[in-house]
Order: C-alpha cells, then sequence, then structure tokens
C-alpha cells in the first residue's frame, strides 16, 4: 500500500508538470502569433478595454488576456462597421504596448497598420496598481486564509503621490507617437477608465472601508488626470469616462463596474453597461 501511495504521488507530480509546460506552451504560441494589421479599427490597452466576463472569448483571442466580445471595441466594431483588431490584454502596461508582454505578448503597437483608421488606447491602471490594490483591499477585508496572510505581508496600497504617474504621462505620450508613425492618418482616442468608487463614503458591495475609498479614489482620480494630460500633450483625442460615468460608481443603482463580488465580469472591472456606455461615448466622437 505504501508503494501504490508513492506511485500515485509520483504520478500526481508528473501530471501537474505536464499541464504545466503545456499551459506555457499554449501561452507562448498564442502569444508569439504574427500581428494582424488588416484591422481599420485597433484596440490597444489593458482589461478594461478587454473586457473580461463580458460574454464569451472573442474569436482567435490569447486565453491569458480575458478578451471577449462584449467590450466595448467590438461593441465600436459592431456599432461602426469598421473591421477590429483587438490586442487589448488582461495585465498589460503602457510599456507592454511597446516592448511586449504580459503572457508572452507581441508589442500590441504591432498590430497597428497603414490601414488603421481609428485607433483607442486604454491603460495605466496596472502602471499605478490601481485595481489590484482595490482587490487586495477587499480580499484582506474577508479574512480567511488569504485575508491573514495579505493582513502579514502586505503594508497596503502606497499612497496616490508615491505612484508613477508623471511616468505615465510620458509613456502615453510614447505610444500615441508610435500610432502616428504607424498609421499617420488614423484617429486616435486615449479613454480613461471609468468611475469605480462611490464619490462619498462606501457600500457593503465593494468591501472597503470609507477611509481606504478616500486613499484610492485620488489614485482613480490622478489616474484620469495623467491620461487627460497626456492626450492633450500628444494631441490625441479623450473620451473621458471617468467623468462620464458620474453617478455609475460599483456602489450605485446603477453601476458601469462591478464591485468586489461580481454575477458577471471581474471584480472593480466594466460591467456591460459600462462597456456599452464607452462604445457609444466613442461612437458619438469619431461619426
Amino acid at each position: 500500500m505504501r508503494h501504490l501511495f508513492k506511485r500515485i504521488a509520483w504520478i500526481t507530480v508528473i501530471a501537474v508538470v505536464v499541464i504545466a509546460v503545456m499551459g506555457l506552451a499554449v501561452l507562448l504560441i498564442e502569444g508569439r502569433a504574427a500581428p494582424d494589421q488588416s484591422g481599420e479599427y485597433v484596440a490597444l490597452g489593458s482589461s478594461f478595454a478587454a473586457g473580461p466576463g463580458l460574454g464569451a472569448r472573442a474569436p482567435g483571442s490569447p486565453h491569458a488576456c480575458w478578451r471577449t466580445i462584449g467590450n466595448y471595441p467590438h461593441q465600436l466594431a459592431r456599432a461602426t462597421g469598421l473591421r477590429l483588431v483587438d490586442v487589448s490584454c488582461g495585465g498589460a502596461t503602457a510599456r507592454n504596448i511597446l516592448e511586449g508582454g504580459p503572457f508572452f505578448q507581441r508589442p500590441q503597437i504591432e498590430s497597428v497598420g497603414t490601414s488603421a483608421r481609428l485607433v483607442t488606447i486604454t491603460i495605466g491602471g496596472n502602471d499605478v496598481d490601481y485595481v489590484g490594490d482595490l482587490g487586495l483591499l477587499a480580499y484582506r477585508a474577508r479574512g480567511g486564509l488569504l485575508g491573514s496572510l495579505l493582513r502579514i505581508a502586505w503594508k497596503g496600497p502606497r499612497p496616490a503621490d508615491a505612484r508613477p504617474f508623471d511616468e505615465l504621462v510620458g509613456r502615453l505620450i510614447d505610444v500615441v507617437a508610435a500610432v502616428r508613425q504607424r498609421a499617420p492618418r488614423a484617429t486616435v482616442v486615449l479613454v480613461t477608465y471609468p468611475q469605480i468608487l462611490p464619490r462619498r463614503g462606501t457600500c457593503a458591495g465593494i468591501e472597503i472601508t470609507g477611509q481606504e475609498v478616500s486613499s484610492m479614489r485620488e489614485v482613480g482620480r490622478r489616474l484620469a488626470q495623467a491620461t487627460s494630460v497626456a492626450a492633450s500633450r500628444a494631441g490625441a483625442l479623450l473620451v473621458d469616462m471617468a467623468s462620464e460615468s458620474e453617478g455609475h460608481d460599483a456602489c450605485s443603482d446603477d453601476p458601469w463596474v462591478n464591485g468586489s463580488s461580481p454575477h458577471d465580469g471581474a471584480m472593480f472591472h466594466p460591467t456591460l453597461a459600462g462597456s456599452r456606455a464607452t462604445a457609444s461615448s466613442l461612437a458619438q466622437l469619431v461619426h
């Protein structure tokens, strides 16, 4: 019996290793696929563009990017009739657009070709640890093993002044310049993240204290400001969903962003209604 348990243990270890290797191989193959430069509309950005949980996975998209057919790029493409190439990816930073990653992804900028007429860019939350910190705060508040470990190992979110907003502005300007170099006639639009947190107080749906909300609200405000400043300096258009989503935060009766325990979509990410609102604002701008 002892030998049987050892054999089962070894088989389990081997199976886990094989599955992990196969998973990495899939990520590598998907990430290194040749870029599609045929898009009239090219969507660049993070998970706030990719739309995790908003319907089925977008055909041909890497599994690790959480890109769905309900995200705002797909909704906008359906509304305008423009051929879409969506390379947005969960976890992406502004640097990833130009240099590649995460999950072995090629630089998103490589998919901008001369046929591009519209390029949208929604990025920056991961550069300044905005949504990630919101998630950690919610998990810490829940307690349990993960909450206990977070209380021990994590000192909590950095204040807004300690986050690299100035660096983000520079990177966004570089992204716009790179887009213009590859597609000189394209309309370039920077899109801010919608409001996640209520203007005042807190609610059970986000599991974050009022003091934490106040601190993280400032991070969200500075993120929207950095995007706006970059758009102005780079001469790009701006769709300011941070302003347009006023009254549609995660604590509202009509949320455009999920709270910490969503039924559909990802925590602290756009709802289908929020994605639809972003697509509508963009459609009004580019038509």
